[in-house]
């Protein structure tokens, strides 16, 4: 017999909170280096080097700033979200004229959780900016693109709601949203799909499946999500952490931008590193070679240009002027 829905809701919201905090604490470097990379992509070379920079700038407290919003995002998300997927659920049946009790297909479990994640954008969105930013302070304030000040989740909130008001808590609700749509209809049909092939493989119900071939099935189902929404993701960090440096572009001109800027021609050249005085470092030895290099590069611009290099210009000019002034006398 089935739970009454509020004890089913509040199965639900209890399932999705223990397991956003547990994909917080087991992620959040991970989550970091991610955020980093997306939003300055030439300031670090991989996700190796970002780790260990990070490490080496602000220590292991870098690697995890932005906890505590990302704990209350990913709390907020999947309560929100399982809670709603139980409702959309409902509505899906409803829309396909089914009983209330009718048993959905993976296409149709896929479109309830789809729907669901709407709700969940909007609770995320808001802790998601305050994360975001706080992950990407370090590198802000060093670019001196902000002014330097106190990196804590109050503050980060204090300065949304004096320079862009309530409603800048929602930077980037469109992408994510954007986001989200297509993301968890892949990851409720991925999931779904993997526990019917494993039911049917195992002769079992769904219901009954062990730990591993549900935990199998929601890792294979976040592989499918991020797949397909990373690129989302990224125009996603890049709008809510630039957008502290004054008002920032929509979710189209943003991608565009990205696209245009950043694409295949861009992805196949090396990143240059900044950190560690490493701009400064190759500014000093292009200041080293500086005479070297422009003295070549005028002699070579001389040659193809057929004239004389400099230097026998210079004696050229000399003698015709003696010769003028020997003519004068």
């Amino acid at each position: 017999m089935a739970p009454h829905p509020v004890v089913q809701a509040a199965i639900d919201l209890s399932a999705g909170a223990v397991g956003g905090a547990a994909c917080v604490f087991s992620g959040q470097p991970l989550d970091t280096a991610k955020v980093k990379m997306q939003t300055f992509p030439n300031l670090y070379r991989g996700f190796v080097h970002c780790i260990s920079s990070t490490y080496k700038q602000v220590g292991l407290r870098g690697l995890y700033q932005g906890t505590t919003p990302a704990l209350m995002a990913n709390i907020a998300e999947n309560s929100v979200l399982f809670m709603s997927y139980g409702f959309c659920q409902q509505v899906i049946r409803f829309t396909a004229g089914l009983h209330a009790e009718a048993v959905l297909s993976d296409v149709q479990k896929a479109c309830a959780g789809s729907v669901a994640s709407i709700f969940s954008s909007l609770v995320l969105c808001p802790t998601e900016l305050v994360k975001c930013r706080l992950q990407a302070m370090y590198e802000m304030e060093s670019s001196g693109k902000i002014a330097k000040s106190q990196n804590t989740v109050w503050s980060v909130v204090k300065s949304i709601m004096r320079n862009e008001g309530p409603q800048g808590f929602f930077q980037g609700l469109t992408t994510t949203i954007a986001r989200e749509v297509p993301g968890y209809f892949c990851f409720f049909g991925a999931y779904e799909l993997c526990r019917t092939t494993f039911a049917d493989h195992m002769k079992c119900d769904k219901e009954d499946l062990g730990v591993a071939p549900i935990m199998f099935s929601g890792g294979f189902g976040g592989a499918c999500l991020w797949l397909v929404v990373y690129p989302f993701d990224c125009v996603k960090s890049r709008i809510q952490v630039m957008s502290m440096t004054g008002k920032q572009a929509g979710f189209f001109k943003t991608f565009t931008t990205i696209a245009r800027a950043e694409g295949a021609a861009q992805a196949a050249k090396e990143p240059v590193d900044h950190l560690n005085g490493a701009e400064d470092q190759l500014q000093t030895a292009r200041g080293q070679q500086s005479s070297k290099q422009s003295n070549v590069e005028l002699h070579h611009v001389f040659r193809l240009r057929a004239l004389p290099p400099p230097g026998l210009i210079g004696q050229v000019t000399g003698v015709t002027v003696q010769r003028r002034r020997r003519r004068r006398k």
